[in-house]
């Protein structure tokens, strides 16, 4: 605990800091935004989609605004529209998303009333004929006769402006001053407004305003569901219309805790409207629960209606919003959905959403929730992390943060809850960086020393990979189950004298290169060079369960390579070399080996002794790898060909021995053929049956003729016809030498 206090500290700093920021203390910009990115991708990954055909959006587009007019439209014009959704479309409800702040006078009644009232007042007749006709030519008169007595609601909105005009009139509020008189809740607060003209308004059977609060970064979440103007309190305009549908009843409030209201808790967490209750945030606002990406509703051309394009029974019993999606009428928002999305489809999934009680939670209290998650979660991590291996910690993080997202993502689609995000995650990814770096930083010197200690004994494209670890490393010896690979450059002794000292060291040294940059590329330990011998072996000090696959490809490539050498060394003049290769697998010793005046890491034991055997006998069979029978079980999409059961030197078991040929799919078929013909073969040789053998060896030698491994069965089978080795004799070769 003591080495481990600092880390401790630092990661309970880092735990004060994002609670400042989820307690309101202060407001850290990244952390917002984070959080508004993960708001908007829960709420497109859980959208419901679909048409919410219970309402239709009467939409002032481009093409109503060519064959009707430009707008605003004449009243008389709404006044018909009106009559007509009521009287032959059967509409429910019309909401205007529109505001009428200013009268009428397109029809020349200003200039009228002005004659009546000078010039004409005294001709005979004049004031009678106009007194009859002036109703006619009241544009707002008409409208205000058509929708009084309906089911009609108006827009308006409210401002704060410089000098907070007041325009027109708006109506009484929903909830009177004092209503929230103790409580500390955070309204969104107007001091000005723009209304409806008062002959319309007073028709009207309701109105709300149609104000949305877009977040810091312009994107609109949220409506105020209650507005403050004057101490008083407005509904919005969705709550109107969702409240002249029930009939108008009363706006009751609810609270969290009831108990606590004299104490000065806040706690407005809904509103009750009839048997709808409708969540709302610290500031009244109602989450808006859109349904999915623009047009989630119907929309109709006010054009289509005015000219009855539209079959009378399409509209019957919906809820009509008349509002605009023309750019140049300016009622576009950006959303979570959508960049540019119309202001009225806003209205209509939050209509949608209190009808079918699918708006999101957000009450005070999750605040206090979220300090109080901050501080168990990162109380738990801050003395956890410092305890773990960086693997172990970077697990432990993961899994933190996976929780966290699944916990977070069931409250909001199963308790319909939203809960911050952003702070959660990134504490989390705070204290597992401070302490990545602290370890980095700090206790990077250790990882030096062991380095340099280790340096000495093991490969140094290793060492890097175990300083990462060091405590899961060890030099001490141990058995371990491994693949060593030996190869060799076959007449090195002739190429060596065919070169001038200074052309053998360039050659050396390039081809020494070339194969261990191979050797590494297969994560194999590049052991020792011996002159132009290679030693290599797989599975320690780094654990590698493919050991013996890494060994064969890497054997394989080493010989692809080769032929790459090969095109140089002409280039240069030089002779083309051969290599042979051997591999095998098996119980090894590994570990720090050697003397007092030098030591190295590497491998020792019978399996070991084996496999450089077998790199020899590649000269024998002429063959570029020989693998030995453990090494062969192993890789089980390997091709291989079983050449021999020979008896090496120094063991008195027979082995069988096998050419690696290359990789399942990369073998050509003519190949495929060769082996299973020399398959063929090798069981003929073994019983003995030495007319049919040399006969399936001559079809062998005719594929390759100058191949050695069919001219080596084809001496032998002279000596076993003058010599027969009887009927106990078991096929396996035997070699006094190594």
């Amino acid at each position: 605990m003591k080495q481990n206090i600092v880390r401790i500290a630092l990661g309970l700093a880092i735990v004060l800091v994002f609670i400042g920021h989820a307690a309101k203390f202060y407001q850290v910009g990244i952390v917002t935004q984070l959080d508004h990115i993960i708001y908007d991708t829960r709420l497109k990954v859980s959208m419901p989609g679909g048409i919410d055909d219970r309402i239709v959006i009467l939409d002032i587009d481009e093409k109503s605004l060519q064959e009707v007019a430009r707008w605003p439209w004449p009243r008389d014009l709404m006044a018909r529209l009106v009559t007509r959704l009521f009287d032959e479309y059967q509409v429910a409800i019309i909401a205007f998303d529109v505001v009428f702040a200013e009268s009428d006078y397109s029809s020349g009644i200003k200039r009228l009333d002005e004659l009546a009232a000078g010039e004409f007042r005294q001709v005979p007749g004049f004031a009678e004929a106009y007194g009859s006709l002036r109703p006619k030519l009241d544009n707002d008169g008409l409208f205000a006769q058509a929708i009084k007595g309906r089911p009609v609601v108006l827009g308006y909105y409210f401002n704060s402006d410089k000098g907070a005009r007041k325009i027109a009139v708006i109506p009484d509020p929903v909830l009177p001053k004092g209503t929230f008189t103790g409580r500390n809740i955070a309204f969104t607060t107007w001091a000005g407004f723009g209304g409806n003209i008062a002959q319309i308004q007073h028709s009207a059977a309701s109105a709300g305003h149609i104000n949305s609060l877009p977040d810091f970064d312009g994107v609109v979440r949220r409506v105020p569901m209650l507005a403050e103007h004057e101490g008083a309190y407005y509904e919005a305009f969705s709550l109107a219309i969702v409240r002249t549908l029930l009939g108008f009843p009363k706006v009751e409030l609810g609270y969290g805790d009831e108990g606590s209201a004299q104490k000065g808790y806040a706690g407005l967490e809904w509103l009750k409207v009839g048997p709808l209750t409708i969540p709302v945030d610290e500031t009244a606002s109602a989450l808006v629960p859109y349904r999915g990406e623009k047009s989630s509703f119907r929309y109709v051309s006010l054009a289509d209606v005015l000219s009855g394009r539209i079959p009378p029974g399409s509209l019957k019993g919906r809820i009509a919003l008349v509002g605009t999606t023309a750019p140049g009428l300016l009622d576009l928002r950006a959303t979570p959905v959508d960049s540019v999305y119309p202001g009225v489809e806003v209205h209509a999934n939050l209509i949608g959403g209190m009808l079918d009680r699918a708006i999101k939670q957000k009450p005070p209290y999750v605040l206090g929730a979220e300090v109080v998650l901050l501080l168990i979660g990162g109380v738990v991590l801050a003395f956890v992390l410092p305890m773990l291996s960086p693997l172990f910690a970077t697990l432990a993080s993961l899994a933190a943060m996976g929780l966290i997202i699944v916990f977070n993502y069931l409250v909001w689609t199963e308790g319909g809850l939203v809960l911050p995000l952003a702070s959660s995650l990134l504490m989390t990814v705070g204290m597992f960086t401070t302490n990545m770096a602290y370890g980095y930083f700090v206790e990077s010197r250790s990882k030096r020393q062991f380095t340099e200690l280790f340096g000495q004994y093991v490969p140094p494209e290793l060492v890097d990979k175990m300083a990462q670890d060091p405590e899961k490393y060890s030099m001490e010896g141990r058995s371990e189950q491994l693949t060593v690979l030996f190869s060799d450059i076959v007449g090195f002794t002739s190429i060596s004298e065919a070169l001038s000292p200074k052309d053998l060291s360039a050659f050396i040294n390039e081809y020494l290169t070339s194969m261990s940059l191979v050797i590494r590329e297969h994560r194999g330990t590049l052991d020792k060079y011996i002159g132009d011998a290679i030693m290599a072996f797989w599975g320690a000090p780094v654990e590698d369960p493919e050991h013996a696959r890494q060994g064969v490809l890497s054997a394989l490539a080493m010989q692809a390579r080769l032929l790459e050498i090969n095109e140089l060394i002409r280039a240069r003049g030089w002779p083309p070399i051969r290599i042979g290769i051997g591999v095998n697998s098996g119980t090894m010793s590994v570990g720090d080996m050697g003397s007092k005046v030098r030591r190295a890491y590497t491998v020792m034991g019978d399996a070991v002794n084996l496999g450089s055997r077998l790199e020899a006998l590649t000269r024998v069979y002429g063959v570029g790898i020989i693998v030995g029978q453990a090494t062969r079980d192993l890789v089980k999409d390997g091709v291989f060909r079983e050449l021999d059961k020979v008896k090496v030197k120094g063991k008195d078991e027979p082995v069988a021995i096998f050419e690696a040929v290359g990789m399942e799919g990369s073998v050509s078929e003519a190949m495929l053929d060769e082996i299973r013909l020399w398959n063929k073969f090798l069981k003929q040789y073994r019983a003995q049956e030495w007319d049919q053998a040399e006969v399936t060896l001559l079809n062998l030698s005719r594929m390759k003729p100058d191949h050695k491994l069919y001219q080596e069965f084809s001496g032998r089978i002279a000596q076993l016809r003058s010599a027969p080795p009887g009927p106990g004799w078991d096929g396996v070769t035997t070699f006094k030498t190594k």
